[in-house]
């Protein structure tokens, strides 16, 4: 008899039900004569969902907010032949490229209040590598702000400490 491993069911904490709240206040005031609004639905559970949720927390409050890519890109240099029995085959390659950005990169680049911050989202058990430590010794070297954030209620707690209402 096969054992299936159960997964934890995805419970919504309170900081993602009122940035759900504060992104519908701001649809339903930009379209208030839109007569069948899409409420908006955000999970921090996993690492993209949670990078949505701080772009756009910090979009809501008036901030400076983008997510950086640093996986690179792949070049595909495959291309379709027939040959002489009339069969499709593909010859050919992929190719990846390395991004061109700074090695160990934050995953957010935000302005907050005048100063750059650079936000590290890790979600379960994934950690910083020795390329991020070193990337968040130079940002904090130059008097810049490094967050590492491993779910959305964390970040809205440094969020209303750093800001103290003030945005």
């Amino acid at each position: 008899m096969e054992t299936r491993r159960k997964t934890k069911r995805y419970i919504k904490p309170e900081s993602v039900k009122e940035l759900e709240r504060l992104a519908n206040e701001k649809e339903f005031a930009c379209y208030p004569n839109f007569p069948y609004p899409v409420k908006a639905s955000y999970r921090d559970d996993t690492a993209n969902g949670l990078t949505k949720c701080v772009i756009i927390w910090l979009k809501l409050h008036g901030c400076q907010a983008e997510r950086i890519n640093t996986t690179g890109r792949m070049i595909d240099e495959r291309y379709n032949v027939e040959d002489v029995t009339g069969r499709t085959r593909q010859i050919g390659s992929v190719r990846w490229v390395y991004s061109t950005t700074t090695n160990g990169s934050a995953d957010i680049s935000a302005t907050i209040k005048g100063r750059s911050v650079k936000i590290e989202i890790k979600v379960g058990r994934d950690v910083q590598s020795d390329a991020q430590r070193r990337y968040q010794q130079e940002v904090e070297a130059a008097g810049g702000v490094y967050l590492l954030v491993h779910n959305f209620t964390e970040f809205v707690n440094w969020w209303s400490s750093y800001t103290k209402g003030d945005v």
